[in-house]
């Protein structure tokens, strides 16, 4: 199914991200910090997060490739996986334009809920349905 393995794509670039911004944190000063330049303000707000802002991104960096992996898959876990992470990223982009004020989050709403929508559709969660998986 070419929806899954998008979002198997999806989730593996979001490791792939999630993992550098992890190492940017990190290691700061490298010659990749450029990359910075794409989002200051991102790197101003994980760096106060101090050491947990290098925990968190590797977190979420693991939680994508195992999602990515587990919906190539096409695992009950890696979809239950890929369903957990847009929920609590719909959240993130919810608290972000009510608390932060910041309506560039709520680009994040239809996209996240389309994705979120086609992985929770019947026909998709039928792909999920094998009890071996």
């Amino acid at each position: 199914m070419r929806g899954l393995i998008a979002l198997s794509i999806f989730f593996a670039f979001g490791a792939v991200m999630s993992g550098l911004t992890a190492a940017l944190l990190l290691f700061p000063g490298s010659s990749l910090d450029a990359i910075w330049k794409l989002n200051p303000v991102a790197r101003d707000e994980f760096s106060r997060l101090g050491p947990w802002g290098v925990v968190l991104m590797a977190a979420v960096s693991v939680a994508c490739a195992f999602a990515s992996i587990g919906l190539w898959r096409q695992t009950r876990w890696g979809h239950r996986l890929a369903c957990g992470i847009l929920v609590v990223n719909l959240i993130g982009d919810i608290a972000n334009a009510l608390l932060r004020s910041d309506p560039r989050a709520l680009i994040g709403l239809p996209i996240g809920g389309a994705m979120l929508a086609y992985l929770l559709s019947r026909r998709v969660r039928g792909y999920f349905d094998h009890p071996s998986r």
